[in-house]
């Protein structure tokens, strides 16, 4: 594998963030099949060197870690990573906006680098049950940085693009600061998101945010205004993509329900699994909705029968849609106790 194909890694990446070379050098071997003494190669080191590091005895001079990150060519956007790494505000900064605020179109981006950075946030969106979000998020973090600074060089099309990619990076850290219980910046990220996602006329992404925000209004106790939320996530002046419309009409569905509108929530369900029918293979999904399987459209069909008290239903629908979760054990534990939950209350 080439070495910038092993820098898309998320649990390589992590690790760099970090500063962890231990594991910097074990992953990346375990990636690239090389021996310590290969490795040392590489980066200018003997075997007994990294066989010290790897042993957990990190490098301190500052020319001997210049060296390793020129021999394991790590990517340009992480050489911020260290910086951000320690940031204790988890809110967006004031600078960020700014540099979304202005550009001058001049078409030199290099959008190789962002073709690059849209292709190792897939990858880590499918790491999430191997690294989770806050080992990520300065690498997460500093790819956005990069990202925005193409900006002033795009053309108009080329600006709609990145407008995308960073709303896809926003709502990623969005997620993982509400996971946290960031709750601000969490919200602060998601408006970033939607803003960009609108600015840059992606109404698939407009409309997941406004999902997203939904699951947040509804997870803190507010059903009412989810359902609202939701509902507007339904609705633009483009129509949605199917993906989008079934993500969308799922979580209306979850809000309706938990007002107590069981009929509405049930249709929404039906609605939800029909338009991920549509889209069985995930090339026709947006790259954020990899994950709506037909198992999944499933399983949110029994989600919302669990939500709206069919514990029958519910728990018949997770049987048999669990094991389409192959390869997800935390997604798959959490439905399963939910399986487990319903067939309690039947």
């Amino acid at each position: 594998m080439a070495k910038q194909g092993l820098w898309a890694d998320g649990r390589l990446r992590a690790a760099y963030a970090a500063q962890d070379w231990p594991l910097v050098f074990r992953r990346y071997r375990a990636l690239s099949g090389l021996s310590q003494n290969r490795l040392g190669r590489l980066v200018g080191l003997t075997q007994a060197y990294v066989s010290r590091i790897e042993s957990g005895r990190p490098p301190q001079a500052a020319d001997v870690i210049a060296r390793i990150v020129e021999g394991l060519e790590v990517p340009e956007e992480l050489g911020g990573s260290q910086s951000a790494a320690k940031r204790d505000d988890w809110a967006p900064a004031a600078e960020l906006r700014a540099r979304m605020a202005h550009a001058s179109r001049t078409g030199r981006a290099d959008m190789g680098t962002a073709d690059w950075i849209s292709t190792v946030l897939a990858q880590y969106r499918r790491a999430e049950d191997d690294v989770r979000g806050p080992a990520l998020w300065p690498v997460v973090r500093a790819q956005l940085d990069t990202v925005t600074e193409l900006l002033p060089k795009a053309t108009a099309n080329q600006a709609d693009r990145l407008l995308l990619l960073a709303a896809e990076h926003a709502h990623w850290l969005s997620w993982v600061a509400w996971q946290e219980g960031r709750r601000g910046p969490a919200l602060a990220w998601l408006d970033l998101a939607a803003g960009w996602a609108t600015d840059g006329g992606h109404v698939d992404m407009a409309s997941w945010v406004g999902r997203v925000r939904a699951y947040y209004t509804l997870e803190h106790g507010d059903p009412l205004r989810s359902l609202r939320t939701a509902d507007a996530a339904r609705f633009s002046s483009a129509p949605l993509s199917p993906a989008a419309a079934a993500a969308a009409a799922y979580q209306t569905g979850l809000a309706a329900a938990a007002v107590s509108e069981r009929d509405r929530a049930r249709r929404l369900a039906d609605e939800a699994r029909e338009f991920a029918e549509q889209v069985p293979d995930e090339a026709d999904r947006p790259d954020w909705l990899y994950w709506l399987t037909p198992a999944r459209a499933d399983l949110q069909v029994a989600d919302i029968a669990f939500a709206c008290r069919d514990w029958a239903a519910a728990a018949e629908g997770f049987r048999q849609a669990l094991p389409g979760l192959v390869g997800y054990p935390r997604d798959h534990a959490y439905y399963q106790a939910r399986m487990e939950d319903a067939r309690r209350r039947i």
